[in-house]
This record gives C-alpha cells, structure tokens and sequence, in this order.
C-alpha cells in the first residue's frame, strides 16, 4: 500500500480522535427527541469540553492486511508530554515488519500531527453535525438513546453514522459509521466503530476498529483497545515512539 495513501488514512481516523471541542446544548438542535434523550443529550454536549478520559493509557494496536495475510502488533505506554504531544513507551511489538511500518507506525504518527491541531472541526457536536433521534436499545439491563449523525458539511474528518448515549450519564458508549469525505482515489471507504465502557461512570476501556477499503490492497483493518495504565503494565522497555 503506498506511503501517501496510508499517512492520509492514519491522519484521518488520528481526527476522527481528537480532543473534545467547546460547545453549548443551547446549540443543539435534535429532531423528534424524547424528554430523556433531550437530557441525555445535553450531558454529552457537557462532556464535550471535558479533557481526555486517562492522563496515561495502555494502547494495543493490531492490524492487518487480510488480502496479503500479514498481521502486525504493538502494545505500548501512551504519555503526554509537557506540551500535549503523545509520546509512546514500546512494550511489545511483533508481526510483519510492513505491517508495523506502514500501519501501525504510521497512525502513531498522524496521531502526533492531529494533536497539534484543534479539535473543533471535527468533534461530533453541534457544530459540525445534525442530531436525528432514532430510539433507544437495551444494552443489558440499561438503555441507549440512539442518534444518527450527519455531517453539516462534506468536509475531510467527518463521519455519518450513528451516536449512542448513555441512558443516564449522556456518555458516548458507541460511535459507528464511515467517513464522507475521501481525498485519495485509492480508498473506497473508511469506516470505523469506537465503543467505550465505563465503570462507576469513569472510562474504563475504548475499543475502536478501523476497516480500509482500498482499491488495490484489498482491505485494511486496525484495531485499538486503550485503557488507563498501571505501573504493572510497564514492562522493561524503555524503547520509546515520538
């Protein structure tokens, strides 16, 4: 798979990540909403201006490339540094060396490109999508308030797809969907689903799969479970990604 096209692809799913935005449930405008979903709502607009849920995370990358049956892996410390750039502690990597290369070092990278810029062009909130509810589904004994999101404009970064929140807390449990826009004639699609669970109303883990529809290569595929570190995670590596 060409450099130029899985840089693109690794920068547009760091975006899709990116820090929350400031932004006001006065700007909200939901469509045949519930009271319930109103106020669940409400909360995540809150929960926007929120920083990221872990000061530091434990980060399991695994990709692949299906059509050419290489697989690669990472497990690694993910830090920030005094002025917000993530820095990463290797831990563990294993798989095909292309693979670890051209996908996993390459989202690592984009990752540090998107965390120098703001986040307020592609944050799921008010400013950048329509909220349409479509009703609530049972996730074990408690429920989802379930909104479809679309973009106000076709813009690089930006998904339609759906949001579902948390029945009380108004948290985001799942995003799902695909991304409107792509600049490379090589992809077809990227489409992605992140859900986080919590507990005790704290974040407690994030699983995100990223799938490529690229022309050529056949499909690619990532997937990264975060969670918050602890010190018996660290391992002896000390081989750090900036």
């Amino acid at each position: 798979m060409p450099e130029k096209r899985l840089t693109w692809l690794a920068l547009a799913f760091a975006l899709m990540l990116s820090r929350p935005s400031t932004s006001s449930a006065a700007d909200a405008a939901l469509v045949e909403s519930t009271a319930g979903a109103s106020r669940a709502f409400a909360r995540y607009i809150t929960g926007l201006e929120l920083s990221r849920p872990w000061d530091s995370e434990t980060v399991e990358i695994d990709a692949s490339l299906p059509k050419l049956e290489k697989q690669g892996r990472l497990l690694a410390i993910r830090r920030l540094d005094p002025l917000g750039e993530p820095e990463y502690q290797v831990i563990e990597a294993a798989g095909d060396a292309m693979v670890r290369r051209q996908v996993i070092a390459r989202y690592i990278s984009a990752e540090k490109t998107a965390s120098a810029m703001t986040g307020s062009s592609v944050a799921v909130g008010p400013a950048n999508y329509e909220f349409h509810y479509k009703g609530i589904v049972k996730i074990g004994a408690a429920g989802a308030y379930v909104f479809q999101i679309k973009p106000r404009k076709k813009r690089e970064g930006l998904i339609r797809g759906e949001l579902w929140l948390d029945g009380e807390s108004g948290a985001a449990i799942r995003l799902s969907g695909y991304l409107v826009k792509n600049t490379s004639i090589f992809v077809k699609r990227i489409s992605l689903i992140r859900e986080t669970s919590f507990e005790d109303g704290v974040a407690a883990t994030r699983l995100t799969h990223l799938s490529v529809d690229t022309r050529l290569a056949g499909v690619a595929e990532l997937i990264i479970q975060e969670r918050p570190y602890t010190a018996s995670e660290g391992g002896p590596a000390e081989n750090r990604a900036k």
